[in-house]
């Protein structure tokens, strides 16, 4: 029996719970964003966060894609997985001298730099082994992502990169500094972001501000790193599985005033993997309240978090049943009142044993699930290796 995309019938045999990534999909999603990337000229830097799952991530990276880490874990996950070092770039507010030092090793592309004192100590360490760093700046540009205040990354109240007062400072003693090289700089609104033009256009504008301000102080930064945020459709992912990546890129080439000899990078994450990957889990019992139905799975919050940590929608799917639809509160099994997937939510007629997917879990599932209640780690599966 075959559902969807989904070969229950070899699903039936694996234990549960588990992610499985359609493979395939996630070809055509990298082949689409190769062709408009090509199309541009412009570079893309995989976010490793998204997920770091190895078979995933040595696609990503036989694709021809940089990536875009925010540990020095991760780093090594890149490597690890085929990609070169010289399309690495190390972002995050809290870099370690450990993950620091181990990325000079590396010779990675570029250090994203988010404040004053991480620039000093990578100015320090690289000296300590006679290296030159390259470094983009990271500034905040205050620009509203319109997406959950979890995932908001660039106005002033957050904690990520230099405030536009303090870019000249931070220019000021780059001058002071003999092993960093400034490179380009790097910006990052949010995530999740569905209204392209309401959030990315201003973002355009205040990079091209940004840049007279760089050009009347003699500085012409190669490399211009506009982050990623692009979202996905968690809604209808049978009808949408391949973001509208087309629109994205072509906002970038229509608003940003590249300068001759530049060259723009994006950090999709979310946008490549999301669609490609569903947990899949077994009903444990149908559970008749005094005034609900509960459907309880063996998947829950620590399998994934999405909903309990951002209240997120995730598309579930009973993909054993071809019943008529009831409605159910779709729960797991964790010992936290929060451990729900989704409420009155309606499913085709299930019975203990069935199969669940929930929808869209390619990104910012298997990465951030946990041992919580001493629960195994979900165990991923691939289309191209069932």
């Amino acid at each position: 029996m075959t559902k969807g995309n989904f070969p229950v019938d070899r699903f039936k045999g694996i234990e549960t719970p588990f992610y499985y990534y359609d493979v395939e999909l996630l070809k055509k999603t990298l082949q689409t964003v190769k062709a408009l990337t090509n199309k541009y000229g412009y570079a893309q830097h995989y976010a490793v966060k998204a997920n770091a799952n190895h078979h995933l991530l040595q696609q990503i990276a036989a694709a021809g894609f940089g990536a875009d880490c925010v540990s020095g874990n991760e780093v090594k996950a890149a490597v690890t997985a085929g990609f070169p070092a010289s399309k690495i770039v190390f972002a995050g507010v809290g870099k370690t001298d450990k993950e620091i030092n181990e990325a000079l090793d590396l010779n990675i592309f570029c250090f994203n730099v988010e404040s004053l004192p991480e620039l000093e100590v990578i100015n320090e360490l690289a000296g300590k082994k006679g290296k030159v760093a390259q470094v983009a700046l990271r500034i905040n540009p205050n620009v509203d992502a319109h997406t959950h205040e979890y995932i908001t990354t660039g106005l002033n109240e957050n904690k990520f990169g230099f405030s536009l007062t303090t870019i000249t400072s931070a220019l000021d003693v780059l001058k002071t500094m003999a092993n960093v090289t400034l490179i380009g700089i790097h910006f990052h609104i949010g995530s999740q972001i569905l209204d392209i033009e309401e959030a990315f256009k201003p973002l355009c504008d205040k990079v091209n501000e940004l840049q007279e301000f760089f050009e009347e102080k003699g500085i012409k930064p190669v490399h211009i790193n506009v982050g990623g945020g692009l979202g996905v459709d968690y809604e209808n992912p049978n009808t949408n599985p391949i973001p509208d990546f087309e629109t994205y890129f072509e906002l970038y080439h229509k608003n940003l005033k590249l300068r001759q000899g530049q060259m723009l990078h994006v950090e999709l994450g979310r946008a490549i993997v999301a669609q490609c990957g569903s947990l899949i889990s077994r009903v444990t019992y149908v559970k008749h309240g005094d005034e609900k139905k509960f459907l309880i799975l063996d998947a829950g919050m620590t399998d994934l978090i999405r909903p309990a940590l951002y209240q997120a929608y995730h598309k579930i799917e009973n993909i054993s049943s071809n019943l008529p639809e009831e409605k159910y509160d779709v729960v797991g099994p964790i010992c936290e009142s929060s451990d729900v997937f989704a409420k009155d939510y309606p499913l085709n007629e299930t019975k203990r044993g069935d199969l669940i997917a929930l929808r869209s879990a390619g990104a910012y599932g298997e990465i951030m699930a946990s041992r919580y209640n001493c629960r195994e780690l979900p165990k991923p599966y691939y289309s191209d290796k069932l």
